[in-house]
């Protein structure tokens, strides 16, 4: 017997691994099917995450000290944005012994929560932007305080802040010699295995349910033999995450397939933490440490904004492709206050956007997105819905929505009417 298929909502090009499927059966209160019922379907979430620093974005004091976004700026934010990453760097969050912005970072973190936005603290261990104090203490002091610090922050934050890059940049943490600072003191003397087990048992303690990242900007096997390293010694992360600033030049589809392919022989989600693509003039090659580069103005170009567009794009299109990959944070909304001063912004100093914040918001929001679409019921009271795995709403006859979740698995539901 043919079986005619249910009329469908249906979402565009969307990688089939990233797609998830519900036959929606409408019945009445005597179960029987209704024919020609009228269903509305909206999506309210992403599986995937599409992130970005929210240093700057709430209603409460800017943590970064220099400057916050406007509301305007925000509910653009907002418009792209899943997820934000929040600036627990130590030297910031507690400078002086004792006194960490607690207060402030909730305040945050609650504005970010309140709108849907699922948050990551970054990081619990870095040698960078360390507190400056800890050069004070012996090396056994400098450990004590470390995993205080991992303990409290993990522990105050939980349920609000429950995933966190545990631990940064550790390929180059023991011997790190761009500035002396109590953590690579301590890694030196430790070795960089003792600070990774630091970092993971302290988080875990302090938070049996949260969801640890190991960080990083060094893309080579250094970096895969540390992972390695790791995972023999029973140290595991729950994901990896994989640093991506392009201030020389969009590295293309293939290098980042590539890194990602290698990577994803862990068996681990993939996140790609801190991606920087510029609408102005490219850092010069020949510079090895980005942060070495300085100038007295980085304007946004007309052509920048034209490349960057295309290549903001291509990368998070590539990237939705690979299966392994479960995260992509932009780092740094505005033009404003970016890291070294960059034009890599989604929107200009100005608040306005740049065509790289419009080719987001087509593919994102639009393209990979169902908003509110109705359909009717066939003859057996069914209707199917494929779509960008996460949360959707589903409302029959103009009856209150009822919660739906398109996850791997084929989903059936049925929803029941009552009567008017």
């Amino acid at each position: 017997m043919h079986t005619v298929a249910p009329p469908a909502v249906a979402l565009g090009t969307v990688p089939a691994h990233r797609l998830g499927e519900a036959v929606i059966t409408v019945v009445g209160v005597d179960d029987e099917p209704i024919t020609d019922a009228e269903v509305t379907v909206a999506q309210t979430r992403h599986d995937f995450a599409f992130g970005n620093t929210g240093f700057d974005v709430g209603d409460g004091e800017d943590l970064t000290g220099e400057w916050q976004l406007t509301a305007a700026e925000a509910e653009l934010w907002l418009r792209i944005h899943n997820a934000a990453t929040l600036p627990f760097y130590w030297g910031r969050f507690e400078s002086t012994r004792g006194t960490p912005r607690t207060v402030e970072m909730r305040r945050t973190a609650q504005w970010l929560r309140r709108h849907g936005v699922a948050l990551k603290g970054h990081p619990l261990v870095w040698h960078t932007v360390t507190a400056p104090w800890l050069l004070d203490l012996e090396l056994d002091e400098i450990e004590r305080a470390q995993r205080e610090r991992i303990r409290r922050d993990v522990a105050d934050f939980a349920g609000l802040v429950d995933t966190w890059d545990a631990i940064n940049e550790t390929v180059i943490m023991p011997v790190f010699d761009n500035g002396d600072n109590g953590i690579t003191r301590l890694a030196k003397d430790r070795g960089r295995l003792a600070m990774l087990r630091l970092a993971f048992d302290e988080a875990r303690e302090a938070n049996p349910h949260a969801f640890l990242l190991v960080n990083d900007f060094d893309l080579s096997p250094a970096y895969e033999r540390v992972i390695d390293e790791m995972l023999d010694a029973g140290i595991r992360p729950d994901a990896i995450g994989l640093q991506t600033h392009m201030h020389q030049g969009y590295r293309g589809e293939e290098e980042i397939l590539e890194v990602a392919d290698r990577f994803a022989r862990f068996g681990l989600p993939l996140h790609f933490t801190e991606t920087t693509l510029l609408s102005g003039d490219l850092m010069p090659p020949e510079i090895d440490d980005l942060n070495d580069y300085q100038v007295a103005s980085w304007p946004s170009t007309a052509e920048g904004e034209a490349r960057q567009a295309d290549e903001i794009e291509r990368h998070y299109r590539s990237l939705v492709s690979h299966p392994a990959v479960e995260a992509i944070t932009y780092w740094g909304f505005s033009d404003r206050g970016m890291w070294l001063g960059a034009p890599g912004g989604l929107v200009r100093a100005d608040g306005s956007p740049k065509p790289a914040y419009d080719a987001l918001h087509r593919v994102i929001a639009d393209e990979w997105w169902v908003s509110p679409t109705t359909v009717r019921t066939d003859a057996e009271g069914r209707v199917r819905l494929s779509g960008f795995r996460g949360d959707y709403e589903v409302a029959v006859q103009g009856q209150p929505a009822v919660p739906l979740t398109l996850g791997r698995e084929e989903l059936h539901e049925t929803v029941r009417t009552s009567p008017h």
